[in-house]
């Protein structure tokens, strides 16, 4: 019966999807705007193999690129047909060729990736989210700190890099279990240690090295419904791009004007810019906390933003202790049955804040009363990003500068649902 079961993970569902698509928007006067798509494939062991199923066993799914047209509404437009990311990536190793969900990890890590360009960077997603992104001066590095921030949910992740996979960052990445690993080369060995994980796909994606191109390119964005109604809207793209776009927290209530009384340091604001475009990859609604240019605490998809900034803060502590004990004993922290031990782990750990004293805290939309920031501040928050725009932005303030903590706006959210 177990065995039953792992087949359905094993299974390739027969696609019927037909060879192209078009997607037609026809105006009042029956003006028409058409994009034309053809379904992607792959040669793996002589046989063309489309996507391996959708996002369960037994969805069919494929996957179609844009291959011709173009859509332009009120002065935006579509990404011109023939450039492509993760719509077109080369398959160098697959012991199982790629589902949906391999395909839209690989997407989202770009999204965030595009963002990186000057430095190593690493991007780990799992199930359409980050558990993991941090920079560093090598590759290898860079990898290292975004796998230990949540080492547990990297586990069969996909792991975006943007910069050629050396044998260090090889070798680091075959230690672990991920189902993808994206790059824009593969330096002289690589391959053949990544070999070393039969299954694990490896993606070659020359484009990356044009991400940037891709900062603030807009494609048609649509949903679903149960009813198959479809929701259109153009994809979201930041605008808060660069440190001049954050703006030093104000407020006026009652006649009275209330301003964050420090500015960031060049630390903090490396932190916050870094935080914000990390946090438009994320799952509304979503908080995160970042340190020296790596994520801490990550928090996404709950309800109320209170509980999401506690969510990431608890999640903070608990990683650092599963980092402190891979580190100091090889293991996980919840394998760990020696209660001295875990004891010494989580006294290390609960003094030194779960990591969090110093780190930024990033919120995609605003917070509408001051205990959402005051989470973070206890912890030793000392920097704050979020959108502004609350009717108590005044009392968010207020509570940062009794703390000497800055805070900066960017006048816009970033909401993914």
């Amino acid at each position: 019966m177990a065995e039953d079961l792992k087949k359905m993970y094993r299974t390739i569902v027969k696609d019927h999807c037909p060879p192209r698509m078009e997607i037609a928007f026809v105006a009042d006067d029956d003006q028409r705007q058409t994009l034309f798509y053809e379904r992607v494939s792959w040669t793996i062991d002589g046989e063309a193999k489309g996507l391996r199923y959708g996002e369960n066993p037994g969805q069919e799914a494929a996957l179609y690129r844009l291959i011709n047209g173009n859509l332009a509404l009120a002065g935006t437009q579509t990404i011109q047909s023939g450039r492509y990311l993760a719509s077109d990536i080369e398959l160098l190793q697959s012991g199982k060729h790629p589902g949906k969900t391999n395909l839209t990890d690989a997407d989202n890590a770009l999204n965030i990736l595009r963002y990186f360009t000057d430095t190593p960077t690493s991007v780990i997603v799992k199930h359409n989210n980050p558990c993991g992104v941090a920079q560093a001066d090598s590759l290898a590095d860079a990898y290292h700190r975004a796998y230990m921030a949540d080492r547990v949910a990297a586990f069969g992740g996909c792991i975006a890099l943007n910069r050629a996979v050396d044998n260090p960052t090889a070798e680091a990445i075959a230690d672990q279990y991920a189902e993808v690993v994206v790059a824009p080369e593969y330096e002289a060995g690589s391959l053949e240690i990544l070999g070393r994980r039969k299954n694990l796909r490896v993606i070659r994606i020359q484009a990356i090295e044009k991400l940037q191109n891709f900062v603030g390119e807009r494609v048609v964005d649509f949903k679903s419904l149960i009813d198959g109604g479809v929701i259109a809207q153009w994809s979201f793209a930041p605008v808060t791009l660069k440190p001049s776009d954050l703006m030093l927290a104000t407020s006026e209530y009652q006649g009275k004007t209330y301003t964050i009384a420090r500015e960031p340091t060049p630390a903090e604001q490396d932190d916050l810019l870094f935080g914000w475009l990390v946090e438009s990859g994320l799952t509304s609604n979503s908080v995160i906390y970042v340190k020296d240019r790596c994520t801490v605490g990550i928090g996404t998809g709950e309800q109320d933003r209170v509980g999401v900034a506690e969510i990431a803060r608890d999640k903070a502590y608990r990683k650092l202790a599963d980092r402190y004990c891979f580190e100091e004993l090889g293991m996980a922290y919840n394998e760990l049955e020696d209660e001295e031990k875990k004891d010494a782990i989580n006294a290390r750990v609960c003094e030194e804040n779960g990591g969090l004293p110093g780190s930024s805290m990033v919120s995609d939309a605003f917070f509408p009363f001051r205990d959402g920031v005051m989470v973070g501040i206890r912890e030793g928050v000392k920097a704050v990003v979020q959108p502004g725009g609350a009717m108590n932005d005044w009392s968010v303030i207020e509570a940062c500068n009794e703390a000497d903590a800055t805070m900066v706006f960017t006048g816009h959210p970033t909401f993914i649902h």
